[in-house]
């Protein structure tokens, strides 16, 4: 089984062969269809550009000598729509010269023709075990930024890259005038978590409170351990009263919720401040609504904690620039 779930056989892998004489073209795929490959040909450009896009081929076999140059041209576009595709150059002409040319073009092979099947055939395997080892490295580097990322108690986004995220989302609401809101909630009392039991109960306490705020959240949302027992959540597409009924929500889910692991438990409230965007402020920075959100969950905390404070965002002084 290979990384991204397709099974390594021939019967899963796509070849596109490209070559303006007809003859030479049904060799070659005929060639490739004893081995089980998924085959397609075209003698045209055009064609082979549309497959590439909507077909997905693994390897491309090309002709090089094409007229016009079009082989080594369509080498490029065709890396261009699928970088990760392999493309052989086949071609009559062995010069070294020719070869040489072709490999510097960007080509991953180049077999020459007359050409004997076996060879060609392991040839092709070959590149699909050199993709299939891309496709492998490229999962890990994104596996491994997903770990980066990613607190692991939680499940949550951590502050890595959070404030990166916000300022995308403050972009978008710009440029569609809508809201963007961000909530900040912290454990009411949780030191007595870690007073009372031992710290293992405390990590199972902020792990379940990583799912109940996932439970609550819609795919668009985004929610990061912002640090301790410290949670940021960013709503997307949100006014001022939709967000309200979310931290309610939240706050009572919470405050519903008992902690329990083995003997130990416990019930925990939690106390929640945002901040939402004016519509037309095109000054507010990720760093900024945070601390406003912020300033708003310190004010719950004072207020006597279990409960949600909004801070009021003032609109734009008249004769600022207002989004469009």
């Amino acid at each position: 089984m290979s990384i991204d779930g397709k099974k390594l056989d021939p019967l899963n892998r796509k070849v596109l062969v490209v070559d303006d004489d007809p003859d030479s073209l049904e060799i070659i795929a005929e060639a490739l269809s004893w081995e089980g490959y998924d085959v397609r040909k075209t003698i045209s450009s055009e064609s082979a550009i549309e497959m590439i896009t909507h077909w997905q081929p693994d390897v491309a076999v090309l002709e090089v000598n094409m007229p016009e140059n079009v082989g080594t041209s369509l080498l490029k576009t065709l890396k261009a729509l699928d970088p990760f595709m392999a493309v052989m150059f086949i071609s009559g002409n062995t010069s070294t010269e020719a070869v040489i040319a072709g490999l510097d073009a960007g080509a991953d092979d180049y077999i020459a023709k007359p050409f004997d099947p076996l060879e060609m055939l392991a040839r092709v395997r070959t590149q699909l075990r050199i993709k299939d080892l891309n496709n492998q490295l490229r999962w890990a580097n994104d596996r491994l930024k997903e770990l980066i990322d990613i607190d692991d108690l939680t499940g949550l986004f951590n502050m890595r890259s959070v404030y990166q995220k916000i300022e995308q989302e403050l972009e978008r609401s710009r440029r569609f005038h809508r809201h963007c809101c961000v909530v900040m909630m912290d454990m009411d009392k949780f030191k007595s978590v870690n007073d009372g039991h031992d710290h293992l109960f405390g990590s199972f306490v902020l792990s379940e409170v990583g799912k109940i705020i996932q439970h609550n959240i819609r795919n668009i949302d985004i929610a990061a351990r912002y640090g301790g027992d410290e949670f940021l959540i960013v709503l997307t597409e949100t006014n001022r009263e939709g967000a309200m009924i979310f931290c309610e929500r939240l706050r009572e889910s919470i405050e519903g919720h008992q902690f329990q692991s083995d003997k130990d438990k416990i019930r925990l409230t939690a106390s929640i401040g945002f901040a939402i965007t004016t519509l037309g402020d095109t000054e507010m920075d990720a760093k900024s609504l945070v601390r406003i959100a912020d300033n708003a969950l310190y004010e719950a905390k004072r207020a006597g904690r279990n409960q949600v404070k909004a801070t009021e965002i003032p609109a734009p002084p008249k004769g600022r620039k207002q989004a469009g």
